[in-house]
């Protein structure tokens, strides 16, 4: 015997004859219902002419539906105009639309768990099937489900427009601030903040200060902002990049946390600073060689659990992909296109750390990094949406900047932005505090 799919035909009813009798409750119910998500293909239909109508600020009710849909030409479709009279002839009152939507929703969320649970079936008893593309492809339509993300292929003008004009207010009473801030204000001042759906690369020779600089903003996004983050460490272990975070919070030397020769004093001084660290929505995962698979996983599973607003990735070359037949540019080329995706599809900034190739040693002058070092694959450049780069000119031996001697470079360092999509370049200085492993504004 065949089931017949969750459906709830009289409550899409109810809704429609609702909003025609009652144009001021669509507002209640425009982010609970979507034409896709009615069973009967006449009441999408119906809905999709009162979404219309309701954009183009036109009156809703039964005649102006019943016109629209004859200038369709999709009035026989839906039944004519006795299926709409039907329609407003079954309810009195437009007060339960809200609750009555909610469960139509809830039917076409069944419907869905039932379309994905007949794919992986279907395709898992197929030889030839991957079985990571399935279980991505799983993870994804799960992740949608569950954060009420179902994806229209279209959006209209005055849907687009109204959001533009809502973010650019926003942007106005956040003094320009659009996006997640990193806690150093000349950058935050150049790039708005870290976009949502944004790749950010920083890179730098190893020894420049990367992880330094990335820990040191993750100490602002999560003490000074309090914005869950999640860090992806595949170098070092999750213990070592809190120690570290404890050194720059209370300001005493890594090597004595290393040694361990700490006073009384410099206890009381940790119990004391680390509080608000210990508090904080900090998450860290230091697996080893995860796999682009692996991350996006993770990543759905943290930001629908713990709510996550940035992720960072220490660092991008250490990451690996499933598929072990291509050489190693395709495979930093398939990790940044899918860092990419993943930041689209989780509406959220990701920060990767990234290595640069020797070509800066080799190279004469001051050595200060280009895009052409970005090392092993064009494709992390044309992927990014901001590459940016740390250059400490006192690691190389040099006293000034630029060899000018009334700028002494001693534990100074620059940040560069080479490339940004949607805004300027620029260069700044930063103060690098090697003690402390950590990188403070400049006054």
């Amino acid at each position: 015997m065949v089931k017949s799919p969750p459906q709830a035909i009289d409550l899409e009813e109810a809704v429609l004859g609702a909003l025609m009798i009652d144009k001021k409750v669509f507002s209640s119910i425009i982010d609970i219902i979507t034409p896709e998500i009615f069973y009967k293909n006449e009441n999408r239909e119906i809905f999709k002419v009162i979404q219309k109508l309701f954009n183009y600020s036109k009156p809703i009710d039964l005649y102006t539906v019943s016109n629209q849909l004859k200038k369709e030409g999709k009035i026989n479709f839906i039944g004519g105009d006795y299926y709409l009279i039907k329609l407003t002839q079954k309810v009195i009152s437009s007060a339960h639309i809200k609750y009555h939507a909610n469960i139509i929703r809830q039917k076409f969320i069944l419907r869905r768990l039932i379309e994905i649970s007949y794919f992986i079936r279907k395709n898992s008893y197929k030889e030839t099937t991957d079985v990571f593309d399935i279980l991505n492809y799983a993870e994804s339509q799960l992740f949608n489900i569950s954060n009420n993300n179902f994806k229209r292929n279209y959006e209209n003008a005055k849907d687009l427009i109204d959001r533009a004009i809502s973010n650019i207010k926003k942007l106005q009473l956040n003094n320009g601030l659009s996006g997640i801030p990193s806690g150093f204000q000349t950058i935050d001042n150049i790039t708005g903040g870290w976009q949502k759906s944004d790749l950010i690369i920083i890179a730098a020779r190893p020894g420049m200060g990367k992880t330094s600089f990335a820990l040191s903003m993750t100490r602002n996004l999560v003490i000074k902002y309090n914005i869950p983050t999640m860090i992806f460490s595949l170098e070092m272990s999750s213990i070592q990049l809190i120690t570290r975070l404890i050194s720059s919070e209370t300001e005493i030397s890594s090597e004595k946390f290393r040694k361990s020769i700490l006073s009384d004093f410099e206890w009381n001084k940790i119990f004391i600073k680390i509080k608000k660290l210990k508090n904080s929505p900090l998450f860290i995962d230091d697996t080893p060689s995860l796999s682009v698979f692996d991350l996006r996983a993770k990543c759905r599973r943290m930001v629908s659990q713990h709510k996550i607003g940035i992720i960072i990735i220490d660092y991008l070359q250490l990451m690996t992909v499933s598929n072990k037949s291509i050489n190693r540019e395709q495979e930093i080329s398939l990790i940044s296109r899918n860092l990419k995706s993943i930041a689209k599809e989780l509406n959220l900034p990701i920060i990767a750390i990234s290595q640069l190739s020797r070509a800066v040693e080799i190279r004469g002058g001051y050595k200060r990094p280009l895009l052409s070092d970005l090392r092993e694959s064009g494709a992390i450049e044309q992927d990014a949406d901001i590459v940016s780069f740390i250059y400490r000119p006192d690691y190389y031996g040099f006293h000034y900047w630029d060899n000018d001697e009334s700028t002494p470079c001693k534990g100074e360092a620059e940040f560069i932005i080479a490339k940004n999509r949607n805004g300027g370049l620029y260069n700044l200085k930063l103060n690098f505090i090697s003690n402390y492993v950590k990188f403070t504004e400049k006054c």
